[in-house]
């Protein structure tokens, strides 16, 4: 029914809390980890492939790191996860708070079966866009890494709407070494045309 390599975590203190997710999930597909704090979910991640598309139920209160500290962790450390928080206290305030940093949904205990499923799949139907365009921002980041210095300032220039002409006076170099340039550029970068040159150095600069 599920990608095998797609997890839902479910970080809460509450043993009988994280048993009753683990059965009501499982029993619908889906591949299931736990945690029992905030701590441990970060310990644990680190053995995980971060790569992995994946979302998080999230309990609010926990002792030590609370859940919404740990989702400004995620956030700081850029890791595309999309978070669901469960609470017993509906605190509304903070249901408000979590959903402007991009929480997906902000549920009460005891929450519905089918209720549950919906929102799992809303959240992974978002991680697997969050990382196909991690993944493309990353293969990205790779090929231009490939640039030497002068291909990179020949890039920014080609971007800028700048001639080889220009680029050749901006540089103090000849036209044929820009031209040269360029060809590298289109090579390393796996691109047939400008526009396709662009469409890659723009979707970097302004992602």
């Amino acid at each position: 029914m599920n990608n095998k390599t797609e997890i839902v975590y479910v970080v809460d203190d509450d043993e009988a809390v994280r048993d009753s997710l683990t059965w009501l999930l499982e029993s619908n597909g889906y591949t299931v980890k736990c945690q029992p704090s905030a701590e441990r979910f970060l310990q644990a991640l680190q053995g995980d492939h971060k790569e992995t598309v994946s979302c998080l139920i999230l309990d609010v209160r926990m002792p030590g790191m609370s859940g919404l500290e740990l989702q400004e962790r995620l956030l700081a450390e850029g890791i595309p996860m999309p978070i669901s928080f469960i609470t017993g206290h509906g605190d509304v305030s903070m249901a408000v708070s979590t959903m402007k940093k991009g929480a997906i949904d902000f549920i009460e205990k005891p929450f519905k079966e089918s209720e549950l499923k919906v929102l799992v799949e809303k959240m992974l139907t978002r991680a697997r866009v969050d990382y196909a365009k991690a993944d493309t921002q990353k293969n990205t980041q790779n090929l231009l890494s490939k640039l030497t210095g002068r291909e990179k300032q020949v890039l920014e220039r080609i971007v800028a709407g700048r001639l080889n002409k220009q680029i050749a006076d901006d540089l103090n170099i000849s036209i044929k070494t820009v031209e040269a340039h360029r060809a590298n550029i289109m090579e390393k970068l796996n691109v047939n045309t400008v526009a396709d040159l662009l469409r890659l150095a723009l979707s970097e600069s302004n992602k």
